[in-house]
């Protein structure tokens, strides 16, 4: 560490080079041209090998493995347990590309120092996770009042990697969600390699998934507590901080995160959807959310929050910038706050990204998305968020075309069988997404095609107060302008009055969104919909 992967009896390497004498030395100061040293650290985690016996140290700077052999696979030093802090001396060396050190001498120190060495590792972590508040990359009154929980969720993320704790970070599975994901992976991942000097730390250390449902479901919440618990126990791992992106902010989110806490996960929640009521903030670390400090969420996208955040929790993140005017067209934060959407552009430029392209690398990965579903396919995503820039040129250019054919039929499908019906002000026009859809695995997904034959019927008739509404069997996703006076909350709690038998879930913005309900409810739903439509002033 500064490593702690799997070990098998191989040859230590030492080098002979470096200094003879045996200095006292914390963590973050040991490099190979140090032969012999000495450490003062706690042991946070134990792993016999079939070879030698890892002991994982840390000392507040840093990680680092010390090894212990006496026979393969036999326990070295058994007096030294978990929690322990120990004066060691140890000779550096290097196992596959990583520093470690082998054991010399170890022994625990008594309580007091015990004590004194707690105290002082605790303050070294908190001045390392300390947070030198960046300038925002846009000047806009939601991000400034949003300012402190930007310190406070940084904080907490630069804890995590200092107290050697894995993050997993889980996200919508769409552009936007991707977008927001990736920002905060480019940040906290260096800081991962940093800690523990070792290029698969990550690997250990790291999770960036979809989520299944459009909000941190319980039964993603659960697998990522079964998982972690048996990392707990095989590997002496701690529990994780669960960082919930374009997600997390909404009573159906609730469940899950209690959940996790029950289990020792903590949470911070980025996310720009709206919510009846803020049940999330008394349950989580730092709740991130524009609506909680009466702004907008349809102002800035989270892919926008989560690339400032990245700046706060790594000041040396880089190929993050673009992204922020990425997400935001992806999720149409240009019709809700063009300024904003044309400041992130400008940056976007600078770096060498025009809105044709950052429109296309959004398409591709709604796309790509839609294919690999539920999988973290962390090399693939950052072939896609130009990783490296060339390669993701290539692939955009081959699969964007591609993409729009499929686009195109499925806006054609969807367009031969759109009703239209006036309601008041209000055109209504429905898609039976259904009856005119092939059905799973089809792109554009429902959302996506409902949000295509909406944009397309606006420039062909001229109306400017739509509703669009793709209807399923137990949902019914939402597009609608702002001239149509609409709000998907407010026909959420409309129909929980009217029809409580339906129980219908769900949310998103005001003027894009889907509920479900009940199958045996679709009728119900759909003229509650209507009338909502029609009685709305």
């Amino acid at each position: 560490m500064k490593s702690q992967g799997k070990h098998t009896q191989k040859k230590f390497v030492r080098r002979p080079e470096g200094r003879m004498d045996i200095k006292e030395m914390q963590i973050q100061d040991i490099d190979i041209n140090c032969k012999k040293v000495s450490i003062t650290a706690k042991i946070n985690r134990i792993v016999q090998t079939g070879g030698p016996t890892v002991f994982v140290a840390g000392d507040g700077t840093g990680s680092f493995s010390l090894k212990g052999f006496i026979g393969p696979g036999e326990r070295a030093y058994p007096e030294i347990e978990e929690g322990d802090v120990v004066k060691a001396t140890v000779s550096v060396g290097e196992f596959q590309g990583e520093l470690e050190g082998e054991i010399a001498k170890i022994k625990k120190v008594n309580e007091d120092e015990h004590k004194y060495f707690l105290k002082q590792m605790e303050q070294i972590e908190f001045d390392r996770a300390k947070v030198d508040a960046p300038e925002f990359l846009v000047k806009t009154p939601i991000l400034e009042k949003l300012k402190d929980r930007f310190e406070q969720a940084a904080t907490q993320i630069r804890l995590a990697v200092i107290q050697d704790r894995p993050i997993i970070v889980r996200h919508h599975n769409d552009a936007d969600g991707y977008s927001s994901g990736f920002a905060l992976e480019r940040a906290i991942i260096p800081l991962i390699q940093k800690q523990h000097s070792a290029v698969k730390a990550p690997w250990e250390y790291f999770l960036r998934a979809p989520c299944q449902a459009p909000f941190y479901e319980v039964d993603d919440s659960i697998r990522d507590t079964a998982n972690s618990l048996r990392n707990v126990a095989k590997f002496s791992n701690k529990m994780p901080l669960i960082i919930i992106a374009d997600n997390g902010s909404s009573e159906e989110d609730l469940m899950a995160i209690k959940q996790g806490k029950i289990h020792g996960s903590d949470f911070i929640v980025v996310d720009h959807h709206g919510f009846d009521k803020d049940v999330i903030s008394e349950e989580v670390l730092t709740h991130i959310n524009p609506f909680l400090v009466n702004e907008s969420g349809a102002e800035i996208s989270a892919g926008m929050l989560c690339t400032e955040l990245a700046r706060f929790i790594n000041p040396k993140v880089d190929n993050v910038t673009q992204i922020a005017a990425m997400s935001g067209y992806a999720d149409r934060i240009d019709l809700g706050a063009p300024e904003i959407m044309e400041r992130y552009l400008k940056l976007a430029e600078e770096e060498g990204y025009t809105k044709d392209l950052l429109s296309d690398i959004s398409l591709v990965i709604d796309y790509v998305s839609a294919k690999v579903r539920f999988m973290e396919v962390r090399e693939y995503i950052e072939v896609l968020f130009g990783e490296p820039r060339e390669q993701q040129k290539k692939l955009v250019e081959l699969m964007a075309p591609y993409i729009r054919k499929m686009d195109a039929k499925g806006l054609a499908i969807g367009v031969s069988t759109a009703t239209q019906e006036k309601l008041g002000n209000v055109i209504l026009q429905s898609i039976d997404i259904d009856a005119t859809f092939p059905g799973f695995g089809f792109f554009p997904k429902p959302g996506r095609a409902t949000g295509l034959v909406h944009d397309d019927y606006q420039k062909q008739s001229g109306e400017t107060a739509v509703v669009t509404a793709g209807i399923m069997r137990t949902a019914i996703t939402m597009r609608a302008t702002n001239a149509a006076n609409f709000s998907v909350h407010e026909l959420k709690n409309y129909i929980e009055e009217k029809c409580p038998g339906a129980f219908v879930e769900g949310g998103g913005h005001k003027n894009a969104g889907a509920l479900s309900f009940l199958p045996v409810k679709k009728d119900e739903v759909v003229a509650l919909l209507k009338e909502f439509i029609t009685n709305r002033k």
